[in-house]
């Protein structure tokens, strides 16, 4: 089979996904869009929203769809990295043994990742970005594909540590939930309040994840879509060649150069999904604020003349 034709098959695939995931989540398509780009590119997501919107539920439902080993760890003040790495044991033979913790499986839901101290914070980071954890000097790679889906409540900031610069940049995507419509909310109570409780297909295997990534970084891209990319990028960075008036004025750091690399993956997979062979640089805008919006650090003029990060983004178009 051609990769055209493949693509084509994952496409329909994804399709079915969307269909399924529909059957127990009500609305927020933009969110379940923005997570499924996330894992067909490879990356990790941030999930930010106040308690109540269905995050667990949510990622629940697509690692069940996607065929994919789930666990959920809880983070709190007092959580330790061998909460989540594990630990060594001493067995009745008197032998160290390894026990596996919960990084070991292909999504990790971190919840409320911003409630344990920076040193448990820090224990994710070479799985994020290796796919491998090193415990005791012993090196012990993870099961492919993998994904951590991290959430935040964004108003409860009392006993929080906030997520250092250099960990938030693991984060392919930063997405935003918002409360459901009135019409929303009225399906989520029917549907929840009854008895009955819909059966959640699989559409993927692990093996078809993998397939899709391999499929996304085959797509070509055309020079002028990657200069754009790379010169949007760019322009968040204060006293820049390239930066805008409103950088200079409003930002104190801007993304870096994962950010780029970033851009044009999700850019890859947004087009495919919406039945493009290539990207252009409409599908780097529709992807831009969910991979820029942490990665721009604004400066306190910004918080007191109300200026949003999505505003200073949507001015680099």
């Amino acid at each position: 089979m051609s990769d055209v034709a493949s693509l084509k098959l994952q496409i329909k695939k994804y399709q079915a996904l969307k269909k399924e995931i529909s059957k127990v989540i009500v609305g927020q398509d933009m969110v379940i869009e923005q997570i499924l780009i996330s894992i067909f590119s490879g990356g990790h997501s941030l999930l930010v929203g106040v308690p109540g919107l269905a995050k667990t539920l949510m990622v629940n439902t697509i690692a069940k769809a996607l065929g994919l080993d789930f666990k959920r760890i809880q983070f709190t003040p007092d959580l330790m990295p061998s909460d989540i790495l594990g630990s060594e044991i001493l067995d009745h033979d008197r032998k160290f043994k390894f026990i596996k913790g919960p990084i070991f499986s292909n999504i990790l839901l971190a919840d409320e990742i911003n409630r344990t101290p920076p040193k448990t914070q820090a224990a994710l980071l070479e799985a994020m970005q290796e796919r491998s954890v090193t415990i005791a000097g012993h090196h012990y790679e993870l099961d492919a594909p993998y994904f951590v889906l991290a959430t935040q409540n964004p108003i409860e900031q009392e006993g929080t540590y906030p997520l250092p610069e250099a960990q938030l940049d693991r984060f392919m995507f930063s997405i935003n939930l918002t409360y459901p419509t009135f019409e929303e909310e009225v399906q989520v109570v029917k549907l929840t309040t009854t008895s009955s409780h819909a059966e959640v297909d699989v559409v993927f295997s692990a093996e078809d994840i993998l397939k899709f990534q391999s499929l996304i970084r085959k797509i070509p891209v055309a020079d002028n879509v990657i200069d754009y990319a790379v010169k949007m990028v760019g322009k968040t960075r204060p006293n820049s060649i390239n930066a805008t008036a409103l950088v200079n004025q409003y930002v104190d750091w801007g993304a870096g150069p994962r950010a780029s690399q970033n851009l044009i993956l999700a850019a890859k997979t947004f087009a495919v999904i919406n039945n493009k062979l290539s990207p252009d640089i409409e599908d780097v805008q529709s992807v831009a604020k969910g991979i820029l919006r942490h990665r721009i650090i604004k400066n306190y003029k910004a918080e007191s003349d109300g200026i949003s990060i999505e505003s200073i983004i949507e001015n680099l178009f």
